[in-house]
This record gives C-alpha cells, structure tokens and sequence, in this order.
C-alpha cells in the first residue's frame, strides 16, 4: 500500500504548500501546516536571524534594536513605558536593558521624581551602533517591501490586528 504524500519540516519551506511533498522517511508539519501563528513564528525568526546577519551583528537579539530606537525617539523614557511599546514585560525588560548597558549603549538613570523609576537614554557609543543598525534595518525592510509588494499597508494592518485583537 503505497503512503500519502507528507509535507516537509521547516527547513525545506521555501516552495508554495501545494508543491511541498516529502517521503515516507522525512518527518512532516502536520496540523502545524495549517496554522498562522506557526508560520508568523517562522517569518519572525527568518527576519531576525537576515537582520543579524545583514548588520553583522549576530549577538543582536530581538528587542534590542527596537529598545534603542524608542529610547532614541524618546529619550528620558522609563523603563514600564518602553516595555508598553516594545511588548516586554519587566522580566524581560530589564536583562534586556542591563545589556545594552554593560554594552555602554545605554544610560539608566534614577528619574528625578521618582527613585524607583529609572529614565533611559542612549550613549554616544549607542547613538552611532543605533545608525549602523538603521541603515541595515531600512536595508532589510526594502527586502521585505519586495517581498509583500504593494499589499504593506494591508499586511502591517493585519499584523497590528493580531496584536490588538489577541495580544
């Protein structure tokens, strides 16, 4: 009796669904397949891994690019604030922040009116690894343009949907 087409594993994912078969000995996706949450793990992931290789940074983890450009943007910002916008609690927060700190990209500070709280800012060492890593970011974002094409308005939409209807 002859076995049903299975589809392959992560790493072979770079055909359309219908034209991904395996054989009886390669392990499959099964409902994973299906699934957007699994595949937006897997976008996320390809994203993060060719914008560490891209700026030649591949200590860089997710968040810390997007830490040092809300602290750039606003600079002063507490820690609770930038966690809100960059969706990271305190126990993520915080390590986060220590090592862009050890790093010396990073100044934490007592705010004035609060000692419990702590305002951020960027080093002058931070604001010159923050236009390396931008110019490499808006270089990555014109390959993920080419990518979703002319449906980015639509697809950012969707995205934030998610968030907001399920975040």
């Amino acid at each position: 009796m002859e076995r049903p087409a299975r589809r392959r594993a992560p790493a072979a994912i770079s055909r359309p669904i219908a034209e991904r078969r395996g054989d009886a000995d390669e392990p499959t996706l099964g409902v994973l397949e299906g699934f957007i949450g699994f595949h937006l793990r897997l976008a996320q992931d390809a994203s993060f891994r060719s914008f560490a290789q891209r700026a030649g940074r591949h200590d860089l983890r997710p968040g810390r690019f997007a830490a040092m450009m809300i602290i750039h943007d606003n600079p002063g910002i507490n820690q609770t604030a930038l966690g809100r916008l960059i969706a990271r609690d305190k126990s993520t927060i915080t390590p986060l922040l220590q090592g862009l700190e050890r790093q010396g990209l990073v100044v934490r500070r007592a705010a004035a009116n609060d000692g419990r709280s702590f305002v951020l800012t960027l080093t002058p060492a931070g604001e010159a690894t923050l236009r390396e890593l931008l110019a490499q970011a808006r270089e990555h974002d014109r390959k993920l343009d080419e990518i979703i094409g002319d449906r980015k308005d639509e697809f950012i939409r969707l995205l934030q949907r998610i968030v907001q209807d399920i975040g």
